[in-house]
């Protein structure tokens, strides 16, 4: 079948009991049991939910994997997956990470003993220097955030399994429909399925994919001690959200080109991130390993008070927090998603003042380009 028709497939789970094509909501914390010795596959909600694991096996299967876990927030998957390592243990960084994957490497993981190296996975010799005896994993997050670098994931799935180390993989920006990185040879894949995969910002929802039943139960030990699961409600409406997956991330996609095409070509741009250009330095890697660019793009405006100006003159676009939504939100990452990095480490990882991130909604891409121009020409002139 189609990704197209996988999606559909796997997000409308048949209650065997009443025939009803959405997945039940099982408002239960715990499970009779019907026998004093065989417990059935649920007892308690924080172990297991018939609800939740319609939503695992939804991921899982669209990530092509063979075992999928749902979190109650991205921070919370990605912070599990590293959980499962140990005093001593060192893990290589993509310098280009998500500001919160950032604060659980620099201000909690150090306490427990775990220690990492940040390095630019463009340049695959210096990942490959980076590794160190104790070094246990690499994590790549690919189209990064918010300066869309590219990682060349079947490169560092080399250095990783010729050094024995785990490949964890942020797929967020993506998602399973335009990328899918344990094709690749990637052992983990998370995501913050708060974005595209739920695709409508009405919930917070992590999830973690992987292959091999060794690490998933790693996981779920993890999963299951901390409790941080997704709740009922919100993995029938990430279900809800991700029928509809293929044709958002498809429009949204387009959208980001044009909208990306016309952007580098504007006076008041001095520069323009999107994979989905020739003129990226990752573009043809990016072509090699996705569909497409994806639907968010970063474009500089010179200045802080350059995207300030901007950001007060737009129409259309939210101004927020979070991508992935049917609506397009652009926001500030040094003030937003980044905050936590000091003024040295955003300009060292290609976040400048005047940066902007615009993830790409639904709305018509000619009206987002309306408004983005009328917003650009409020700059003046030499600011």
């Amino acid at each position: 079948m189609s990704d197209w028709t996988d999606i559909i497939h796997v997000a409308t789970t048949h209650d065997p009991l009443s025939g009803a094509i959405n997945t039940p909501i099982q408002l239960s914390s715990t499970f009779h049991q019907s026998s004093f010795n065989d417990f059935g596959e649920f007892d308690y909600a924080r172990s297991g939910n018939p609800t939740r694991a319609s939503g695992e096996i939804a991921i899982a299967t669209l990530e092509h994997g063979t075992h999928g876990f749902l979190f109650s927030t991205g921070m919370a998957a990605i912070s599990s997956v590293l959980f499962t390592l140990s005093a001593g243990d060192h893990i290589v960084v993509s310098k280009h990470v998500y500001g919160g994957t950032f604060r659980v490497l620099e201000d909690i993981l150090p306490r427990w003993g775990i220690t990492h190296d940040f390095v630019d996975f463009a340049d695959v010799a210096a990942a490959t220097k980076a590794i160190k005896p104790n070094t246990k994993a690499l994590y790549i997050e690919t189209p990064s955030n918010p300066t869309l670098q590219v990682t060349d994931i079947k490169a560092i799935v080399a250095v990783a399994k010729k050094h024995h180390l785990l490949t964890i993989a942020d797929n967020t920006f993506l998602s399973p429909f335009l990328q899918r990185p344990l094709d690749l040879g990637v052992d983990i894949v998370v995501h913050s399925a708060t974005k595209f995969l739920a695709g409508h910002s009405d919930i917070l929802a992590g999830a973690v994919v992987v292959k091999q039943k060794a690490l998933a139960d790693r996981i779920y030990f993890i999963q299951n001690a901390v409790g941080a699961t997704l709740g009922v409600f919100d993995t029938w409406l990430l279900l809800r959200g991700m029928k509809t997956l293929a044709v958002r991330m498809t429009q949204s996609s387009q959208s980001a080109k044009k909208i990306a095409t016309f952007l580098a070509q504007h006076d008041k741009v001095s520069r323009i991130l999107y994979p989905g250009l020739s003129t990226h330095q990752g573009y043809d890697i990016q072509l090699s390993q996705a569909k497409n660019g994806g639907a968010v793009l970063s474009f500089d405006v010179g200045s802080q008070h350059n995207a300030q100006t901007v950001v007060a003159n737009l129409k259309i676009p939210v101004f927020s927090v979070s991508l992935g939504g049917v609506e397009s939100i652009i926001s500030y990452p040094p003030k937003m998603s980044h905050a936590e990095l000091t003024t040295t480490q955003l300009l060292e990882n290609g976040i400048s003042p005047g940066l902007l991130r615009l993830s790409v909604g639904l709305e018509s891409a000619d009206d987002l380009i309306n408004d983005l121009n009328q917003a650009l020409n409020k700059i003046k002139k030499g600011a």
